[in-house]
């Protein structure tokens, strides 16, 4: 999905990462049928993912997150016109306003990206996220440097964050890979392990905790689901 190699390499060095560069996500075409065409993707995303949706257009209506993904659709293809990235920036805050989820119009979004629940979600600037990913509400893909170039997480494919968790800096977080609910993620995770606890630790597929009591921790949890 990615517009630029170096940044969804595991190991990377960014140094020369442009964040004003930014081309379309693979995928993603330049006109409007094309983007009316992803608008429906995300729909059908968030329809097919959520056990709670009855109709496609009580999703399109009522879906926060659903709405926050589509504006940020318009501004990201704002975003690649320098004269209209005052523009692009105002509208992803007005849409931060009426759906508690800011997303930067220069984060690389891919194909049906589905944000569930939504409030305090936060995707920084030089975000990228893969096709298929999944975010539960007041997860946070942010930075740990005030500095200029990549700052921010890469996401494969069919990622999951679970609600609550931050993953911070340049990290790389592998398809399939699982980031449990309140997690601290700062090291890159592989390709389908799951990371859990403050900080987080990776965990291979299959592999469980080692015996402790029986104590709800919501850090091992991977998702929360009302």
């Amino acid at each position: 999905m990615t517009t630029n190699h170096t940044a969804r390499t595991p190991g990377h060095h960014l140094e020369a990462y442009d964040e004003f560069d930014h081309a379309m996500p693979q995928g993603h075409r330049p006109g409007l049928r094309h983007l009316l065409d992803i608008l429906l993707e995300d729909l059908d995303a968030a329809h097919a993912h959520d056990p709670a949706a009855r109709t496609r257009l009580e999703v399109g209506l009522g879906y926060p997150g659903v709405h926050a993904v589509w504006v940020h659709r318009l501004t990201h293809r704002m975003w690649h016109n320098p004269l209209l990235r005052l523009p692009a920036r105002l509208i992803s805050q007005l849409a931060r306003f009426l759906t508690g989820i800011e997303i930067h119009p220069g984060a690389q979004i891919g194909r049906r990206l589905f944000i569930d629940h939504g409030m305090g979600v936060v995707i920084g600037a030089t975000t990228v996220i893969g096709d298929d990913c999944v975010l539960f509400h007041g997860s946070t893909l942010g930075g740990r440097s005030m500095s200029p170039g990549k700052r921010h997480p890469t996401l494969g494919d069919r990622v999951m964050i679970g609600a609550g968790a931050k993953v911070l800096g340049p990290v790389w977080v592998g398809d399939d890979a699982q980031v449990g609910a309140n997690a601290v993620v700062t090291k890159d995770v592989p390709a389908g392990c799951v990371a859990v606890g403050v900080p987080a630790k990776v965990r291979e597929p299959g592999t469980r905790p080692t015996a402790r009591p029986r104590v709800e921790d919501a850090s091992e949890l991977i998702e929360y689901v009302i």
